[in-house]
Parts: C-alpha cells; sequence; structure tokens
C-alpha cells in the first residue's frame, strides 16, 4: 500500500522515486529464448571458469532511467559507491531546487550493514528509505529491468574476460536507457 502511494507521489512529481537491487552478470553466455532438437542439449562453447560482476542500480520509477555501478563484489563498500552516483544526480546543490528521493530497497545485509545505515542516515536530509518485506522482489521495478537487461542485452555472448563484461554492461544500460526515453514529437500530426 506505501508503494503504490509512493508511486502515485512520483507520477505527480512530488518526488523522486527510486528501487534498487543488485544483481550479477557472467562473463558465460545467458542462454535466453533459444532452442533446439528436442532430446538434444543445447551447448554453446565458453572457454574457462565463468566469472561475474556484480551490478547495484536503482530505477527511477518515472524517467524509467536506469543507473549502475558495477564492482566484483557485492558488498556495503559497493553500495556506497553506488549512493555516491545517486547523491550527484539527485542530492542537494547549491541554486539547484530538489525534489525528496525515496530509494525503494530490500533488507538484503549489504543494505543493513552498520557503514550502509550510516551513509542512508547521512543523506537523510534528501533520501528516504522505503524497506520492502523481506523475501518479495515482485514488489520491486527494477526486477523487470534486470532480466530485460540479462535477456536481451547480454544473452548469447561470451565475454573474453571481466573488463569486456563489465563494458558491454555499461554499453546495455545505455541502451536501455535509450530505449526508454521519452521523446516528444516536434510537429505532432494526426492523420485523417
Amino acid at each position: 500500500m506505501r508503494l503504490q502511494i509512493r508511486k502515485r507521489q512520483a507520477e505527480a512529481g512530488d518526488i523522486v522515486l527510486l528501487c534498487g537491487d543488485e544483481s550479477e552478470a557472467l562473463t558465460h553466455p545467458y542462454l535466453a529464448r533459444a532452442w533446439a532438437k528436442s532430446g538434444a542439449d543445447l551447448r554453446v562453447p565458453a572457454p574457462g571458469q565463468a566469472k561475474k560482476v556484480a551490478m547495484l542500480g536503482s530505477l527511477n520509477h518515472v524517467t524509467r532511467q536506469l543507473i549502475v555501478h558495477t564492482s566484483p563484489t557485492k558488498r556495503s563498500s559497493d553500495f556506497l559507491a553506488h549512493l555516491e552516483q545517486l547523491d550527484h544526480l539527485y542530492g542537494p546543490m547549491p541554486g539547484k531546487p530538489t525534489k525528496p528521493v525515496v530509494l525503494v530497497e530490500d533488507n538484503g545485509p549489504i543494505h543493513t550493514s552498520k557503514l550502509s545505515l550510516a551513509a542512508l542516515a547521512a543523506r537523510a536530509h534528501w533520501l528516504t528509505v522505503e524497506w520492502l518485506p523481506k523475501y518479495a522482489p515482485e514488489l520491486n521495478d527494477i526486477e523487470v529491468v534486470w532480466h530485460d537487461l540479462k535477456a536481451h542485452h547480454l544473452a548469447h555472448q561470451t565475454f573474453t574476460d571481466i573488463a569486456a563484461l563489465d563494458q558491454a554492461i555499461h554499453a546495455a544500460v545505455q541502451n536501455l536507457n535509450r530505449e526508454r526515453m521519452v521523446v516528444p514529437l516536434v510537429n505532432p500530426r494526426i492523420s485523417a
């Protein structure tokens, strides 16, 4: 119920609503919407051991812009680095009017550590956290975006190393943001 109220506030322009979460991407391929003959295994050659890159992100509920911080780990210090990204985008700046920001987060250990809670408390003058109930990923809008990112932008590719995967993640995020960008019609015409 509270989340629905926050969404209405964001849609009315009263607040900025961000849905935050973390995920992982692998150097070995995701197989999405692939087929094989009945009874045959679908195999894609991938050299070496799969390595992963952690993605910590926030999705703006209204603009659908995805902000992502990549890291080799998912620790509280990585969450703080993502909060610094949010500082630059949404934090108060001299001479710039700001809206209150509400960040929706789960109760994961990297969000509830002493370090993370202290960082969130230091931003309490402009950032409010709405905590989701435990084990309720269906309430977080960013989960669908993670799926889209992996199934459409990172699927069916093998990355040679972590750096190539990291670069692909940021390129995919730019593509996702470009796809979701609202472009007003310059000269709207109505066909008869």
